[in-house]
């Protein structure tokens, strides 16, 4: 693109000065011969005879250079032209003067002309830095937008505006503006994760890229940043875990272990794990020196910590069974503020005599597959057993709690509590192996050999999987399941139904009893029965005086009533055991009501009639010895319900007035069948809801 010169020099203005002067004199005193413009444009980079301009001459008149002009003259004359003699460069010459002679051969007339040539300035230089690379260092704790240096290109066409752009691979530095090339930080800077930044620079005099037409020119150059470690980090210990926390990078230390013999003083250096103790500048740029000290647990002067190195050795021995905990501080020599601690844990512990051993020099087994137990192979129905013994432990029969196994150079396999598993699906192979049995209490050893034999094992045609044992398991449990369910039910329904069980045995018991009896002739039984007496007591007292007499009068009405619920519920007692259970109400009450139904005769009889509707008690002497009677008990519900029956009978006795005397307690019988060479048994007792309290009654005849 051309462009026109901004300034004019001071010899170019005094040029177009007199020469506007001299052709206004020379045009007062005649008529002009020739005629040019004073200044004429022409772009630098030319070709030469390349026409500058043409000059208007008259018929006659000829054109020649002044003698004054330079020489050599960059300018030739063919003509009325005005030609270029050489290449003009704008950047190294100012603007040319042509200075011509216009002659008239007739009249001998002269005239002088002066063309100034006015270079066109185009664009043909590149921009230019003045180095290549820089070099730069930048701290790195430098803040965001700080600038870390102005890198200009330069353009001997002097254009109105370089363009920058920069180039870096990662993204810690920018420019200022595309047009100012100011390099600022962009992101903060980690020395520990990028210590060296290379950018490229590039300049160019145009802001139209070349493709999109017109001449451009581009420069580019190097910048290498180097990045300096800022103090902003403790001493860290070593072996640390490294973390990054927010940006923020820390190592963490697990601390340092170590152990002394009781009443024994170590030498030297106190060997710990891991490793021996120190610790480095976090910033490794600047790498500080580090001092160390005991900060707590160095009460007994048991220990003393070399300030230099971080080594602690033992001044004295300890004489109590205990762990020591020492606290150390390791500082930056010159910035004590740059601090860091850690831990080291003494264990007191008794001398060992006796390091581990096996019991066997070699272990030979086999294993089949992932995770399966390695099985003795001299008795491949055992597993194989690895154990090592120590003779310090002999109470516990050499086992030393604090002996691990392992095994050198393999961790295709484990072993825990002394039985071998392999931990990853191997080739069938025999392997031969190292096992270390290492005590972690004071760091003996001892190793043996190992020889594991890898074996496919193939399930054959027909044979049951874990899949299928794990099918079958679930459906025996299910089925344990609904068994305990089935258990459960039935035990509920045998305590609904304890009452009923509760009869039954009593009635056996009962029996039981009749049948107990001394030696000797057996004896008769005695019955009683109370009704008949209390008539007695009745009708005597009923012929006695007039207060006799009142009350019998009192007592007739409540004595028919009890009377005729005593026999009721003898004529009940004839029914059959199987309908006192619940299941069978029914055919117990329409029993009830076919006795009831039927004639009443007396009880007490000797005679033996079997008659349908006929009951009657009889003694032992007038009993069959052969002949099974037939005993039946009367039930607790049938007394509970003639109880009831009687209170309410006497309840509204007590409404109507007819008697204010308590209601006698009914007695209840209870017939059993017996063996009759032990006589007929008959319990008699109380209403009384608990059956305990009754008593078993029994006389001779």
């Amino acid at each position: 693109m051309e462009r026109l010169h901004p300034l004019f020099t001071m010899r170019t203005s005094l040029s177009f000065l007199l020469l506007i002067l001299f052709q206004t004199s020379t045009v007062a005193v005649a008529e002009r011969i020739c005629s040019a413009p004073v200044s004429v444009q022409f772009p630098e980079n030319n070709s030469v005879g390349q026409l500058i301009t043409s000059i208007t001459v008259k018929s006659g008149v000829t054109l020649t250079f002044s003698p004054t002009s330079d020489n050599p003259n960059p300018f030739r004359l063919e003509g009325n032209q005005l030609l270029a003699a050489k290449v003009f460069d704008y950047e190294s010459a100012e603007s040319p003067v042509a200075s011509i002679i216009c002659t008239e051969t007739a009249t001998g007339l002269k005239e002088k002309l002066t063309i100034v040539v006015i270079l066109i300035n185009l664009n043909d230089n590149p921009p230019v830095f003045d180095k290549n690379p820089y070099r730069i260092s930048v701290y790195e704790m430098s803040p965001v937008g700080t600038s870390v240096g102005h890198f200009a290109a330069t353009d001997l066409d002097k254009p109105n505006q370089l363009y920058y752009r920069l180039t870096s691979e990662a993204n810690e530095f920018e420019l200022r503006s595309p047009t100012d090339p100011d390099l600022l930080v962009k992101t903060p800077l980690d020395y520990d994760k990028v210590k060296n930044v290379r950018l490229v620079l590039t300049a160019q005099d145009t802001p139209l890229t070349p493709t999109e037409g017109g001449d451009s020119f581009t420069a580019t150059t190097t910048i290498l940043v180097n990045i300096l470690d800022s103090d902003n980090r403790p001493p860290w210990f070593q072996p640390c875990t490294m973390h990054d926390v927010g940006g923020a990078m820390i190592c963490q230390s697990t601390g340092y272990t170590g152990r002394v013999v009781l009443n024994e003083q170590e030498t030297g250096v106190l060997p710990l794990k891991p490793g021996p103790l120190y610790a480095i500048d976090g910033d490794s740029g600047i790498n500080e020196e580090i001092t160390y000290s005991f900060l707590s647990g160095n009460n007994e002067n048991l220990f003393e910590i070399n300030g230099n190195t971080g080594n602690i050795s033992m001044l004295k021995p300890a004489h109590k069974l205990d762990s020591i905990i020492l606290t150390v501080l390791a500082a930056q020599r010159r910035n004590s503020h740059q601090f860091a601690t850690t831990t080291v844990t003494i264990s007191v512990q008794e001398k060992s005599n006796n390091p581990p051993q096996f019991q066997r020099p070699r272990y030979e087994g086999i294993i089949t597959a992932v995770g399966s137990m390695a099985m003795d192979l001299e008795d491949k129905d055992k597993p194989l057993q690895i154990l090592a013994t120590d003779d310090d432990y002999t109470t516990t029969g050499g086992i030393n709690p604090y002996v691990t196994y392992s095994i050198i150079g393999s961790s295709d396999f484990s072993i825990i509590d002394g039985r071998l598993f392999m931990t990853k699906h191997l080739p069938e192979d025999i392997l031969s192996l190292q096992v270390v049995a290492n005590d972690t209490s004071n760091d003996e050893s001892a190793t043996a050999q190992l020889m594991v034999e890898v074996k496919t094992v193939i399930l054959p045609s027909g044979a049951y999987g874990w899949v299928e044992m794990a099918a079958l398991g679930a459906t025996l449990g299910a089925l344990l399941l609904i068994c305990l369910v089935v258990i459960g039910v039935l035990a509920h329904r045998l305590r609904r139904d304890k009452a009923d069980w509760r009869k039954i045995y009593e009635t056996n018991m009962f029996r039981s009893s009749l049948g107990q009896g001394a030696g000797g002739p057996k004896e008769g039984i005695q019955y009683t029965n109370e009704a008949f007496q209390n008539d007695e007591d009745d009708q005597s007292m009923g012929s006695g005086g007039p207060e006799g007499g009142s009350r019998m009068a009192g007592r007739e009405p409540r004595k028919a009533m009890e009377d005729h619920m005593r026999t009721e519920a003898i004529m009940k007692s004839s029914a059959p055991l199987h309908t006192l259970l619940p299941s069978d109400n029914t055919s117990q009450a329409s029993s009830d009501k076919s006795d009831s139904d039927q004639e009443v005769k007396p009880i007490l009889t000797k005679e033996r009639r079997i008659e349908e509707g006929y009951k009657s008690v009889w003694f032992k002497e007038d009993i069959d010895p052969n002949a099974k009677e037939e005993v039946v008990i009367i039930p607790d519900s049938r007394e509970d319900d003639s109880e009831e029956e009687d209170a309410e009978q006497s309840s509204s006795r007590r409404e109507e007035g007819e008697y204010e005397d308590p209601p006698v307690k009914s007695r209840k019988v209870v017939f059993g069948d017996a063996d009759l060479d032990s006589g007929l048994g008959v319990k008699m007792g109380d209403s009384a809801e608990d059956s305990d309290g009754d008593q078993e009654l029994t006389s001779d005849l």
